[in-house]
């Protein structure tokens, strides 16, 4: 303890059992994640034999994970609440991850930022002020700061993705809406149209062109068109998709004109956009004001005053 003490300051023990408990968590997890594979599907496997392995291949790739390394894992790296689970998975969707491991991916993020910080932090303090004396509040500040910034960093970024997503697809909108109406007008079908506007879109909004994909990905494959297009309002989490979604919905269900109600919601759409740009302008004036001032108002004084200050300074000598 004396050791401790004269070389790392008063608090060397709670860093070195700090560091020590970190060496363990790190020594600990793999034994903690690793699964035995599932006796089921042993007995599968083994009841298959040579003559299923092209079936076996399909069952594979239809259901297994991207990554079998973080399947592994999963009762770990997912949370076992399904709402919970559920809106992770969404929150992702609408940054633009659509994979079945995103979830995985983020929380494995999460966690190996936090240790890194953590690690961080503990040199940081035994290079700088281990020997200083420092207090509980800034010794708990210096490891534990590092740790916190790094649990807490891909939270940010997905909520950065969101909103710049979510004002991507808001301005794309109303263009897509556009060409969905001259498409569906020149005699092609909803689906058709659907796969040209993602195409068209591909080079200016990327993240609504993805959205198209999947729709028309979908609807190839056999879904239900309102299920499609309610996901796809969902996905977005844009509230002008989402009413071009109901609108759609209701086109189909009551069996009206699908070009009339795009006509209709792709004018509204325009004006909705003019409405914003409009908004916009407004503001600038009231945002300037504080930077005019700031910028305009010193040196103006400076230069009506400054020479007033330098006259009464020399009659004072």
């Amino acid at each position: 303890m004396e050791f401790l003490t004269n070389t790392l300051g008063p608090f060397g023990p709670i860093i070195i059992v700090g560091a020590l408990g970190v060496l363990m968590i790190l020594a600990i997890i793999p034994l903690m994640l690793k699964q035995r594979d599932d006796p089921l599907e042993k007995l599968k496997r083994n009841e298959a034999g040579d003559g299923s392995k092209k079936q076996d291949r399909k069952e594979k790739l239809r259901r297994a994970s991207a990554n079998e390394k973080l399947a592994k894992y999963k009762t770990f790296l997912e949370p076992q609440n399904e709402e919970e689970l559920a809106g992770i998975k969404l929150k992702l969707m609408q940054a633009g991850y659509q994979s079945r491991d995103a979830v995985r991916a983020f929380h494995l993020a999460q966690m190996l930022l936090g240790v890194v910080g953590l690690i961080g932090g503990v040199s940081y303090f035994m290079l700088t002020k281990a020997g200083t004396g420092a207090s509980t509040q800034d010794t708990l500040m210096s490891i534990l700061g590092p740790g916190a910034v790094g649990y807490f960093l891909p939270k940010y970024w997905i909520t950065r993705r969101v909103e710049s997503r979510k004002e991507e697809i808001t301005q794309g909108f109303p263009d897509s809406l556009d060409m969905l109406l001259v498409c569906v007008e020149a005699g092609q079908s909803l689906d058709q149209s659907i796969v040209r506007v993602a195409r068209e879109l591909r080079a200016s909004f990327p993240s609504l062109a993805d959205e198209f994909e999947i729709v028309s990905y979908e609807m190839k494959a056999g879904k239900d068109k309102a299920a499609v297009l309610g996901d796809m309002g969902e996905r977005c989490g844009v509230q002008d998709v989402a009413s071009f979604v109901t609108v759609l919905i209701q086109s189909t269900t009551f069996g009206t004109s699908i070009a009339e109600a795009l006509r209709v919601y792709a004018g509204e759409m325009r004006d909705k956009r003019v409405m914003r740009a409009e908004e916009a302008a407004n503001k600038l004036p009231t945002k300037m004001t504080l930077a005019t001032m700031m910028l305009t108002v010193p040196p103006l004084l400076i230069i009506l005053v400054g020479p007033s200050v330098i006259n009464i300074t020399q009659l004072g000598q």
